[in-house]
């Protein structure tokens, strides 16, 4: 079964509200959309094809290879239709695989039994054709099966990635209340930031969205902070092709450029993680960190860049009281120090939002794990306000 060189459909996944910029990275690459939807976007590529967007993408989670589409309406329809694919041909029967899935169909109670079904049926399958039973189990590092259905359509895949690529591999240290890196590229890239001017970061936690800011403006592609992959482990991978991809990760990567990133935070643990994981990332000489309050954090004057705050949100019993007032100081902020700037505030409470006191120009939902958010912008006019024309242009590429 020749999947490295046949087109297939392929889905790659990100988290909800992520796929206008997934969008914009794909076709940045080059690819051809068939379709997108809330929660990815769908290809006709071959498996080779899928290495160079695992290697790339920023906002993408998983990227799967179809191996069969069918109709089903039972556990033992599924291992009938499973159990026919040539498994032996494409997972190695001295290997190892593991099997997830998203199911929604009345005769499956929990996720786990559909999980079984395909393993058993995997297992039988190599077993009958090469007389030894591969291993399996919940681990993502190696090859990985997934199954898609609902009602009666199902879809049996080639997890591509393995491991999800919603995390970028540099943030050895998450921090406190992390920001997953798809989301923080998803929010620059949602910013009017031209890669050009100051990006400034007040608390910035652990970091991340400073860290991908500069991963951007660089040029950076996650690819080169992992060395692992499901594709790595399916019969006919060939490694020249993922080295060759490799190699184009690092000679695009934009050097010696004049950037002023700042990231602050009053704890001082934050911005030693921030500073570990930037230099994890390779970018901590891109970044300036500073211990302060927030309101004390330089703005360079006359940069006409973007000011992004992740402030609480205020979920536990009692912190809200007080996150008003820092609400209000942030507010105060923009107004004072960052006349001319763009300014960002992403949260999850409308409610503290209004004590910003300004009025947010433009709204943009994400989702940050399932708590419903907004990333807020304010234009900060130095002076009278801007005539339309002169207003930053929000960009439409993934800055490569």
């Amino acid at each position: 079964m020749q999947v490295f060189h046949t087109k297939s459909k392929v889905i790659i996944t990100c988290n909800k509200r992520l796929s206008k910029y997934l969008v914009q990275e794909v076709e940045a690459l080059g690819y051809t959309i068939v379709r997108d939807f809330p929660t990815g976007v769908e290809l006709n590529i071959t498996l080779t094809e899928c290495i160079k967007l695992n290697l790339n993408l920023r906002c993408a989670s998983q990227i799967l290879y179809a191996l069969r589409s069918f109709k089903i309406n039972s556990p033992e329809e599924l291992y009938r239709e499973v159990v026919d694919l040539p498994w032996e041909e494409l997972i190695d029967f001295s290997g190892y695989f593991s099997v997830t899935s998203n199911v929604d169909n009345e005769t499956i109670t929990t996720p786990l039994f559909a999980n079984l079904k395909v393993k058993d049926a995997i297992v039988d399958r190599i077993k009958e054709k090469k007389g030894i039973r591969p291993n399996s189990g919940s681990d993502a590092n190696k090859a990985v099966v997934h199954l898609y259905w609902k009602d009666d359509e199902a879809d049996i895949f080639i997890d591509t990635s393995g491991e999800t690529l919603a995390k970028h591999g540099y943030r050895k240290i998450p921090g406190k209340a992390p920001m997953l890196e798809a989301l923080a590229a998803s929010v620059v890239m949602s910013t009017t930031w031209d890669h050009k001017s100051p990006f400034v970061n007040p608390m910035c936690g652990s970091g991340t969205l400073a860290i991908e800011a500069a991963l951007l403006a660089t040029n950076r592609r996650p690819g080169l902070f992992r060395m692992n992959y499901g594709f790595m482990h399916i019969i006919g991978y060939n490694e020249e092709e993922f080295f060759a991809e490799r190699r184009i990760l690092k000679d695009q990567v934009i050097k010696n450029i004049d950037l002023q990133i700042i990231a602050t935070d009053i704890s001082e643990d934050a911005v030693d993680v921030s500073r570990k994981n930037a230099k994890t990332a390779g970018v901590d000489t891109l970044i300036t960190f500073e211990v302060c309050d927030f309101a004390d954090t330089p703005v360079p004057e006359g940069g006409k860049g973007v000011v992004v705050f992740n402030p609480e949100y205020g979920e536990r019993l009692g912190v809200h009281t007080v996150l008003e007032s820092t609400y209000k100081r942030i507010g105060d902020f923009m107004k004072q120090n960052c006349k001319g700037y763009t300014g960002y505030i992403f949260t999850g409470n409308p409610d503290l939002a209004k004590k910003i006191g300004l009025k947010a120009a433009r709204k943009v939902e994400f989702y940050n794990g399932k708590l419903d958010c907004r990333m807020l912008e304010y234009e900060l006019y130095d002076g009278s306000k801007r005539p339309d024309e002169k207003r930053p242009v929000r960009p439409t590429s993934t800055g490569a």
